[in-house]
């Protein structure tokens, strides 16, 4: 089922969002200060053209611990982000939905776009894992917040 999903995806409008979120690495990439921008967004991008089966997920809920981009330079790095590129390609994602949501058949497409549309806003401190790794993150991460509340 994600195999056709992520297919018609990429068909109905995927690969120009995918595009767009490559568009903007690009640009990052030739600006020197902007290759962290330019990594979120290809990694991002890529996440775009098929996005069934994954989902973005913060790095500190991953590995239980906070690095470079999920601190407060992360925190900069976003506010940067959403005033140059994030607002934009959340406007591209959410226009994607509502030409999606007008289709009966388009609404999973509609409400992925939306998902994507959150993370334009604020793709720094996230990556992109499968499902079942999300799950397993989240739930290693409960555990650990009722073990350190037992105690």
């Amino acid at each position: 089922m994600r195999a056709i999903g992520n297919f018609l995806w990429f068909i109905l409008g995927g690969v120009a969002m995918g595009l767009a979120w490559w568009l903007a690495g690009l640009l990052a990439f030739i600006s020197i200060i902007g290759i962290p921008w330019g990594k979120a967004c290809f990694v991002i991008g890529s996440f775009t053209f098929f996005p069934f089966g994954k989902q973005a997920i913060s790095r500190r809920e991953l590995t239980g611990r906070d690095d470079v981009g999920t601190g407060a330079l992360g925190l900069v790095g976003n506010v940067l982000w959403f005033v140059f590129a994030g607002v934009w390609l959340a406007i591209g994602h959410v226009m994607a939905a509502v030409a999606n949501f007008v289709t009966i058949i388009g609404i999973p497409f509609a409400i992925q776009h939306l998902k994507l549309a959150g993370i334009a806003l604020a793709p720094i401190g996230q990556t992109v894992v499968s499902n079942e790794l999300a799950e397993a993150a989240r739930r290693d991460g409960a555990r650990a917040q009722v073990d350190q509340l037992r105690r």
